[in-house]
């Protein structure tokens, strides 16, 4: 009796693992392979006071939107990061992926929304909310696209 038991637990043992290894090569395949080209790219400004933002962002092929944003406010660390999102309309709902100042070891994420007026990028106060460390934009109150600090105006690109 005891060497069917022993039998049965190590065949479980080996389909268990052979579920988790087809598992772990699924996650590894998704966006790593589809390399998506970059349509177009655009940066933008946004001065308040004594702070300065800077925004680039990518276009690709796919209508997703890839970037990088560096925000240096008075009397704080600068942050330093990268965006990714959509246009949902004249809307680009990000998230922007940072690091404080020198400190590289820990990584923060903030949901951000832009609203495209021309060629100004409005950037949107709303409501944040975080479970289970994932923060987004609460649902059903609304983003404060007109009392903002800081509008972004398109410039040139530096290389």
């Amino acid at each position: 009796m005891k060497k069917i038991s022993l039998f049965c637990f190590a065949l479980s043992c080996i389909a268990l693992q052979s579920c988790k290894n087809n598992q772990e090569e699924k996650a590894e395949t998704p966006a790593e392979l589809a390399v998506q080209k970059t349509v177009s790219s655009d940066c933008y400004q946004a001065i308040y006071e004594q702070d300065t933002l800077l925004l680039k962002l990518n276009t690709l092929d796919n209508g997703q939107i890839t970037g990088d944003m560096k925000m240096t406010i008075e009397n704080m660390p600068t942050k330093q990061g990268n965006l990714a999102g959509e246009f949902k309309g004249d809307t680009l709902y990000a998230s922007y992926t940072f690091i404080q100042g020198d400190y590289k070891e820990k990584t923060y994420k903030n949901p951000m929304a832009f609203l495209k007026k021309g060629d100004q990028l409005i950037l949107g106060n709303g409501e944040i909310q975080t479970t289970m460390g994932a923060s987004y934009f609460v649902k059903g109150k609304p983003i404060d696209f007109e009392r903002v600090k800081y509008k972004f105006d398109k410039v040139a690109c530096k290389e």
